[in-house]
């Protein structure tokens, strides 16, 4: 299944307008709105240089560290403001604020997704290797050639001159 084109400058624009609007009451810390509008010129970046892949690699990361600050950033200023609020008009415009900033959190997988995709797209490939080895075996060696130039066909212990001791049943 192929996702769907969708522009880049598009999710952008809808991360900005959420941010502005999830920030319209001052709920949040300061450093919620440095982080998304950061990670958003990054955006801007990308849009800028169409060709670029590490514009879009850095604004792909900055949108996934931006999903686990805003978790914390709305756990904690949640927390702080929700019993407070006694005006109506404050309360309302509370509310708006939180389901904006919400709804811009649960956006951004999705919006990841899109942004991997045009990724790959422009020629990026996300080769992870942290030192693990690979566990799956998949990996075909048989086309590696030697250092050497041939590989000597050798038998281990009838090349050196070594007698195996046979087992009688």
């Amino acid at each position: 299944m192929e996702l769907p084109a969708v522009n880049l400058k598009m999710i952008i624009f809808v991360h900005w307008l959420l941010t502005t609007w999830g920030f319209m009451f001052p709920w949040l810390s300061q450093s919620y709105i440095w982080n998304n509008y950061a990670v958003l010129a990054i955006g801007v970046w990308a849009i800028a240089q169409r060709d670029s892949v590490d514009a879009l690699g850095m604004y792909l990361f900055g949108v996934l560290i931006t999903i686990l600050t805003d978790i914390i950033h709305i756990a904690i200023g949640y927390n702080r403001f929700a019993a407070v609020q006694s005006d109506i008009a404050l309360r309302d415009q509370f509310r708006f604020s939180v389901g904006m900033a919400i709804l811009s959190l649960l956006l951004k997988p999705v919006s990841c997704l899109f942004v991997y995709q045009m990724y790959k797209e422009r020629g990026g490939d996300c080769n992870l290797n942290i030192g693990f080895p690979d566990l799956t075996g998949s990996r075909d060696r048989t086309s590696y050639q030697t250092i050497d130039g041939q590989a000597p066909d050798h038998q281990p212990a009838a090349s050196a001159g070594i007698k195996t001791p046979t087992t009688v049943y």
